[in-house]
């Protein structure tokens, strides 16, 4: 029988790009001094530092109600770094969450809480914290903060799927509607749709199609041959695609000017240039330009 604890697994987006982008010995100068600063305020916030991990870090807390704390102040305080750095060294951050038991060995973590939080990082899109439902289970509340039901994920390597919440961290937001508080009950677990089952819902114009698991993977551009047509100049021939992958929706971008998501209840848009995310919930997806073009074109998205 390991230790509860409560694990955090935080992870620099795109640092893949910034290397390629920049060179590696740039890129590695701007990755160390991000994770240093990353484990100093998870010190500074009452957690312990395990180890690095390229371009994230391993922590852990004695409390949930302490991780949770850490990471929406280490999230506020990043995206003032953030709008401080230059477009090319661009990195967001994102952030599992996990409460379960651990095994320390020589000062290292593992266990599966540890495996959890690394998948949830994985999954969770820039700017984004994701915990699991054990996390929150006594009650958790915190002001301007709230908890929204992903419902069940399910994560590679796991036979059973995962209850994940997404953490609304941004102060000014105020989706009540689209949230939760942490009180954690069966009733409330039993209503959460396993989404083993899902199926995704696009929508453009007058187009509307639906597509389930094995329809997948399905492909959205301008050519007539795919799955889901837009036909619209600014939208490459093959824009973007929707994979099936371990439980999950995931968009994944392959064009040459990227998507722009934006998440029900979210603040922050997921900006994706050759990269992915999950699809959750309902949303919007602007291809070729940002939400903040009024010619954008937008796509309609519903995950059930």
């Amino acid at each position: 029988m390991g230790i509860q604890t409560t694990v955090v697994f935080a992870d620099l987006f795109g640092s893949t790009r910034v290397f390629e982008s920049v060179g590696n010995v740039k890129a590695t100068e701007t990755v160390t001094q991000a994770t240093t600063w990353i484990a100093k305020k998870i010190s500074n916030n009452g957690g312990r530092v395990v180890k690095y991990l390229g371009d994230g870090v391993l922590s852990t807390f004695q409390s949930s109600a302490d991780a949770i704390a850490a990471v929406v102040d280490i999230q506020r305080s990043y995206q003032l770094r953030l709008e401080r750095q230059e477009p090319a060294l661009y990195m967001p951050l994102r952030i599992g969450v996990v409460r379960g038991d651990v095994e320390m060995v020589d000062g290292d973590c593992y266990g599966d809480a540890v495996n959890i939080a690394s998948r949830l990082s994985e999954l969770t899109g820039p700017h984004q914290i994701w915990v699991n439902d054990k996390t929150l289970e006594n009650n958790l509340q915190m002001p301007h903060v709230h908890f929204r039901s992903l419902g069940q994920i399910s994560l590679r390597g796991r036979a059973e799927p995962c209850s994940v919440y997404q953490v609304e961290w941004q102060e000014e937001v105020d989706s009540d509607f689209f949230t939760i508080q942490a009180s954690i009950s069966p009733e409330l677990d039993a209503m959460q749709d396993d989404v083993l089952g899902a199926q995704v819902e696009l929508s453009w114009m007058d187009t509307r199609k639906s597509f389930r698991a094995f329809d997948m993977p399905i492909l959205i551009g301008r050519t007539r041959q795919l799955e889901f047509v837009v036909n619209d100049p600014r939208v490459s021939r093959t824009h973007a695609r929707i994979d099936w992958r371990n439980g999950s929706m995931m968009l994944v971008d392959v064009s040459s000017y990227g998507c722009w998501v934006r998440f029900a209840g979210g603040k922050t848009d997921v900006i994706l240039r050759r990269d992915e995310c999950v699809l959750h919930g309902k949303g919007e997806i602007a291809l070729g330009s940002s939400f903040n073009d009024p010619q954008a074109t937008v796509v309609d998205f519903s995950v059930t």
